[in-house]
């Protein structure tokens, strides 16, 4: 490292951190990047790669036009996204959606990062709160932060963290799929209109699906984490079943949009869809199957979804216990800890929730940080951008007292104002049309933005 400016200290190479990591450098300042694995390992990573991927290997939607996931996408690529970039080089078939070789996606992140010569890597664990000397700081542990840095951060704040349990579904190989009752198809043909492997179930077949789910050995949870609740984005499979006997069948079980070749006048009770998780094709996750059942109950309960009877396992799910901060109380809006701002927080650990929600809260914060050390300012993003919105939420658009983990949604935009908002016969825009407009709205104003500057003198 030979920059003669003081550099800014990373916890965490998730994808928040990688991408903190990056912007920071384009500015010129240096960064030292901790990361404690393989020193130390989670409960649910596999390897030491930089932003190794743990659930799903999906960005979720890339359309820009009507679906603020995918109008994330398009600002943080416009935005020179680390992430993005990855993610666009190393993309699956997935429909309209973003998916990812996992694999090859982690180590082209790694592979930028090493190549950075401002950038640092130190292998282990930073077990309680940064030295006094670190003088700008991100946090970005994402949801596994170690038990030790955790405790300190509560300490300071005098908030204790919010927690939630987060389940990683099962992958299985291609090959051990039986497609004389399987097949290929996207939900109403949608993508390349074959992305997702569908088995069908009739409705005998579902219910004793259903009955095996809730009556499967479940994981135990220690005597600390049975108060904590799931996020109602990524609940376990299991835990739907309980909800109601037809939950599964208006969730991620849905028959709609496909139809069976093998017998196309018989419409399924249910489908379960099975996703590209490699860039060869050869292994499919089971889509909306987090699940917390124990490793032998998963594999005779799936087993008896039709076309998976012999099924290989490569990955079982699992479950682990996510932490997040009550951001809107304890950050300011650069992401900063207000009782001690030399701390700046990133990714999921903030409250922000889905892969892509880490990694643009990453890229923000790292631009917050880059311009507060060479003394600018970073003009945050019009607030009718998803970034925009992203950010708003978390620092201060929350309430407090019932802050959640919250996946960016045209929800958190602000309304649209007079003829934006309204048809040509003057009635409010609805539905996919209303949509449309949050997005034509957010693309003008993220150019707006980037063209007028997003720099100010400090």
């Amino acid at each position: 490292m030979t920059s003669s400016i003081e550099p800014i200290h990373i916890i965490g190479g998730g994808l928040a951190g990688s991408e903190a990591a990056w912007q920071i450098t384009r500015a010129g300042v240096p960064v030292i990047l901790h990361e404690m694995r393989p020193v130390k390992m989670t409960n649910a990573h596999q390897t030491d790669r930089l932003a190794e991927l743990v659930c799903s290997n999906s960005f979720r939607s890339d359309d820009a036009d009507y679906n603020a996931v995918g109008l994330l996408h398009h600002e943080m690529r416009a935005m020179d996204s680390l992430i993005l970039k990855c993610g666009d080089t190393h993309r699956v078939p997935a429909g309209s959606a973003l998916a990812v070789d996992r694999d090859g996606f982690a180590q082209a992140v790694q592979a930028a990062i090493e190549n950075v010569p401002l950038i640092t890597i130190e292998r282990g664990e930073i077990d309680g709160l940064p030295p006094d000397d670190w003088s700008s700081v991100i946090i970005a542990t994402g949801p596994l932060t170690s038990p030790a840095l955790s405790d300190a951060v509560c300490k300071i704040t005098g908030e204790e963290s919010l927690a939630f349990f987060d389940a990683i579904a099962p992958i299985v190989t291609k090959d051990s799929i039986d497609f004389d009752k399987a097949w290929f198809q996207s939900r109403y043909d949608k993508g390349e209109g074959s992305d997702y492997v569908n088995c069908p179930m009739d409705q005998t077949q579902y219910n004793a699906f259903m009955d095996a789910l809730i009556a499967g050995e479940k994981t135990e949870f220690k005597e600390w984490e049975k108060n904590t609740p799931y996020f109602e984005g990524c609940l376990p499979i299991e835990v739907m079943a309980e909800r109601g006997r037809e939950t599964l069948r208006f969730g991620p079980m849905k028959p709609v949009g496909l139809t069976n070749p093998h017998d196309p006048q018989t419409k399924a009770w249910a489908i379960v869809q099975l996703r590209q998780d490699n860039a060869l094709g050869t292994l499919y996750n089971l889509v909306g199957f987090q699940t917390k059942l124990k490793y032998g109950a998963q594999k005779d309960t799936f087993r008896m979804i039709p076309g998976l009877e012999k099924a290989e396992f490569v990955r079982l799910g699992g479950i682990h216990r996510n932490t997040f901060l009550n951001s809107p109380r304890l950050l300011d809006e650069t992401f900063r800890l207000k009782a001690m701002p030399r701390l700046r927080f990133a990714g999921q650990i903030t409250g922000c929730e889905g892969y892509i929600e880490s990694a643009a809260i990453g890229l923000l914060v790292g631009r917050f940080a880059a311009a507060e050390r060479t003394g600018q300012t970073f003009v945050s993003p019009p607030p009718t951008t998803s970034m925009g919105a992203l950010l708003g939420h978390i620092t201060g658009g929350a309430l407090e007292d019932t802050y959640q983990p919250m996946n960016v949604n045209f929800g958190l935009f602000p309304d649209l104002e007079g003829p934006e908002g309204l048809r040509e016969n003057g009635r409010r825009l609805k539905g996919r049309d209303r949509k449309g407009a949050y997005a034509a709205r957010a693309k003008r104003d993220l150019q707006n933005w980037l063209e007028n500057g997003t720099q100010a003198a400090g």
